[in-house]
């Protein structure tokens, strides 16, 4: 399914879960809510500026400021 055929199916009653390393894909799905994971667990939640901040400063930078 491609990045417009998700888009196409969002709505206020259904979900998506989409696990990824890729900041290609979030530029053509448009994540609500964006959580980072470290060591098997959630270290830091945001919206889509997190995923650009994720892409900018690495894990390392999002860690150190979690």
């Amino acid at each position: 399914m491609s990045g417009g055929g998700v888009n196409r199916l969002r709505s206020p009653t259904r979900s998506f879960l989409i696990i990824t390393h890729y900041q290609r894909l979030l530029d053509y799905i448009k994540p609500d809510v964006v959580h980072v994971m470290a060591e098997g667990r959630i270290v830091k939640s945001g919206g889509p500026e997190l995923a650009h901040q994720l892409e900018a400063e690495g894990y390392e930078g999002i860690l150190a400021n979690a």
